[in-house]
């Protein structure tokens, strides 16, 4: 989609600044040969009131049409400009370019801004920091601490068949379900299905305990955690903006709602670690647990630290593995070629995924590029932060220490210069050489500060694909596309009625 440079208040002096220095294109990163780099205060501005713009976020309880707007600035400003939100001072990027410069000048202790109401919330009660809301040395003395059990190959092969059992029992109770009907397919909307399944296989993962959520009965506490989740998301995105000692005066019902939801969450957490706890008590297990008591075995954190871990883990993974899923699901029931490609290449792979199934990673290139693709359209972390620790340059400009850099990735994933014919689903542009390796996919992050529940989160969504795809044709409702919206994550603003027919 091209939108018209369109001409607005506030945004002459901007023009005037980019005739005088030359305009760039949106793909291109480098700078004409031999201009002297321009100072902070020449890249463009967004126009509006930073005071206002905070007040309609308060007003519309959140922004979501974040990633529209942001995507229009970049259409109208070119591919670097700086945004104000309420005194907070931003430099907006989304070119794969800046991210390469953002890591070359990245320190053994990246900075990134956490999330004020979280924060909030465990120093009320009394709770741990887990590593996704640390920054500096504590940040990365947990980290090493972490990342042998959840990145390493050698760790996390061992919570591979815990993750394949899990998604094998969704795939033969959606197949009971289908066969039942005389047409052999059922329609429906299968998002609570999907997020069923991530909470039980992270569950089996972290705590090597089976909820039962798959049945026909799940169990209330844990729908009870999939209410408080949605809550968190949307009280999140309402809170996250403004200032706290503003919302608590003008937003004091959604920061209840807030603290409620993470009540519940670690309540949840609370009884998982509990049951592991008892178990390895009784003496040491003589097969793989689970991650958790991996870590309680063989790491110096203490009880309480590892529950803040795990809690992260599981709240910062659930919602965003399933709506990655459901959106892979739709895209490949509305591109019917694709899916075909990618079930011929599951099948072929069966026989050696039923007994090895770590090699999902190897044997499956073309469902790991449609993850790929998925993400590029639709990320559900609409951004990647970084406090930078030292000056660097970005498209020309001089940044100093201690700005906050946003790459957003709707606008980096939609950018023709780099993904040719972008509105197209197309996983097969991730095989071509040198694809992934110039920093065009970035949905996980990237350097040392990359998400910790990646290994997981992509094991979670390539098994589940696997056995959906080698036991169901799926189809959808309607092609149309689906508006997404902003609630801390970028999430469908309904779901897709998808129809699912067994093959044989």
């Amino acid at each position: 989609m091209v939108m018209a440079l369109r001409m607005r208040a506030g945004t002459w002096s901007t023009g005037l600044q980019r005739a005088l220095y030359g305009a760039r294109a949106l793909g291109t990163g480098a700078s004409p040969a031999g201009q002297a780099v321009l100072p902070f205060e020449a890249i463009p501005q967004c126009p509006g009131n930073k005071w206002v713009r905070m007040l309609r976020i308060w007003k519309e309880q959140g922004q979501e049409n974040l990633h529209l707007e942001m995507q229009q600035h970049f259409q109208e400003l070119g591919p670097i400009f700086r945004y104000d939100v309420g005194g907070v001072p931003m430099v907006n990027v989304m070119l794969p370019k800046d991210v390469e410069q953002l890591q070359q000048v990245e320190s053994q202790y990246p900075i990134r801004m956490p999330m004020e109401p979280w924060l909030a919330y465990r120093q009320h009660r009394g709770h741990k920091l887990g590593v996704f809301l640390m920054n500096g040395p504590e940040w990365r003395h947990h980290r090493l601490r972490l990342n042998p059990d959840l990145l390493e190959p050698r760790s996390t092969q061992k919570f591979m068949p815990m993750v394949d059992k899990v998604a094998r029992d969704f795939s033969q109770s959606l197949r009971k379900k289908v066969l039942q009907n005389a047409r052999g397919s059922l329609t429906l909307d299968i998002q609570l299905s999907i997020f069923l399944y991530v909470i039980e296989a992270s569950n089996f993962a972290l705590y090597g305990e089976r909820l039962g959520l798959l049945g026909p009965n799940p169990n209330p506490a844990s729908l009870n955690f999939h209410q408080a989740m949605q809550v968190l998301m949307k009280s999140t995105a309402q809170l996250n903006l403004m200032p706290q000692s503003l919302s608590r005066w003008t937003s004091a019902s959604v920061w209840a709602e807030h603290f409620q939801a993470w009540d519940t969450i670690f309540q949840y957490a609370n009884n998982a670690m509990h049951n592991i706890y008892q178990e390895l008590a009784l003496g040491r297990p003589q097969h793989y647990s689970g991650i958790v008591a991996e870590l309680l075995l063989n790491s110096d954190l203490s009880l309480d630290t590892i529950k803040a871990h795990a809690v992260e883990l599981t709240a910062g993974s659930v919602d965003t593995t399933s709506y990655s899923l459901l959106m892979t699901l739709f895209e490949l029931a509305r591109n019917p070629e694709v899916q075909h490609a990618l079930r011929q290449e599951s099948l072929e792979a069966k026989a050696a995924l039923r007994d090895s199934p770590h090699r999902v990673t190897t044997e499956l290139p073309l469902l790991r590029a449609a993850l790929k693709e998925t993400l590029r359209l639709y990320p559900v972390g609409l951004t990647v932060q970084r406090r930078v620790a030292s000056d660097l340059v970005l498209q020309n400009y001089h940044v100093p220490a201690g700005t906050l850099v946003i790459l957003y990735l709707y606008s980096l994933g939609r950018n023709p210069d780099v993904f040719p014919r972008p509105e197209r689903y197309d996983p097969r542009r991730w095989l071509n050489k040198g694809s992934s390796s110039n920093f065009r996919h970035v949905a996980f992050g990237f350097g040392v500060r990359q998400c910790l529940g990646r290994r997981l989160a992509e094991v979670e969504m390539l098994l589940f694909l696997h056995h959906v795809l080698t036991n169901f044709l799926v189809k959808t409702v309607s092609s149309e596309d689906i508006k997404m919206v902003y609630r801390t994550v970028l999430m469908p603003s309904h779901y897709p009625l998808l129809t699912f027919q067994a093959v044989d």
